[in-house]
């Protein structure tokens, strides 16, 4: 089993600790209670994502948390406490938005799928988090919401993601009542893959992980690009373009070994080319 490498920020241990075993890489928000999206806790997820992609050990990312809550959202005592700035806070929660639009865009834009793994409360952009990743396995007790509109900041970045995830009768509801929904309501609205008893949430994520990394690495990257970009395109320009892809993804060694294995009845055994 890897070591369990923890992040680290010079004056503190840092907020987000990575594990890397059997090829899925758990990262762990471990900033309790909140485990709130400060600015140095999303640094130190799009680092370990930008080192992730490079990596070839690394085949499936699971983004989990420590404590009763995954994910609060922003941290808003650290945004508060630039009001006090020259400019009341503007450079400060533009680099701030920036760097939560880069990071959710780079979860999506990865070549290797994404799984987080929901225990506890996921709100606003906490649960922009969730709706970013390809899969999210949530427990029996697991609660969401965007709850912007109740402070006066409407969740307009956690929109983007919600209302990618879910229909717009129900992205609209969460994000003008900014009302919690349990697990099941998520699961019904499509935010969620899976709701599970809480002591079941880590063995059905790493099932989920498994099966994911039996999977040819190579055909994974084709087909969560293709995924996101198809999905953005009118009917016959994402026809157009899967077509296109089908055409390059039989010419990759990977698919001539699947096919021929399915065939012969053995095993594949994966090259990523």
């Amino acid at each position: 089993m890897a070591e369990v490498v923890a992040m680290k920020r010079p004056d503190a241990e840092g907020p987000v600790a990575s594990h890397l075993s059997g090829g899925v890489l758990t990262l762990t928000l471990v900033n309790p209670p909140a485990n709130a999206l400060s600015l140095a806790t999303m640094e130190a997820l799009q680092a370990a994502l930008d080192r992730a992609r490079e990596d070839d050990a690394v085949r499936v990312v699971v983004i989990a948390a420590a404590g009763k809550v995954f994910c609060a959202g922003h941290d808003l005592k650290e945004l508060t406490a630039h009001r006090s700035d020259a400019d009341r806070g503007r450079a400060f929660y533009e680099r701030t938005m920036r760097a939560c639009s880069d990071l959710m865009q780079s979860i999506v834009r990865l070549p290797k799928p994404v799984i987080a793994e929901v225990a506890g409360v996921a709100s606003a952009a906490g649960c922009q988090l969730v709706a970013s990743c390809d899969l999210a396995i949530a427990t029996t007790e697991t609660t969401f919401a965007t709850p912007g509109v109740n402070i006066g900041l409407f969740c307009s970045t956690p929109m983007v993601a919600l209302s990618r995830n879910v229909s717009r009768k129900h992205a609209m509801e969460m994000l003008l009542t900014g009302e919690m929904i349990d697990a099941t309501t998520a699961r019904e609205f499509g935010l969620v893959n899976r709701v599970v008893p809480p002591e079941y949430l880590n063995q059905i994520v790493r099932k989920y992980a498994e099966t994911i990394v039996s999977k040819s690495p190579l055909t994974l990257k084709i087909g969560k690009e293709a995924f996101y970009a198809q999905a953005e395109m009118g009917l016959s320009d994402a026809y157009d373009y899967a077509a296109k892809v089908m055409v390059e993804n039989m010419m990759a060694r990977d698919a001539e070994e699947g096919i021929g294995a399915f065939i012969e009845k053995r095993k594949p055994e994966w090259t990523g080319e």
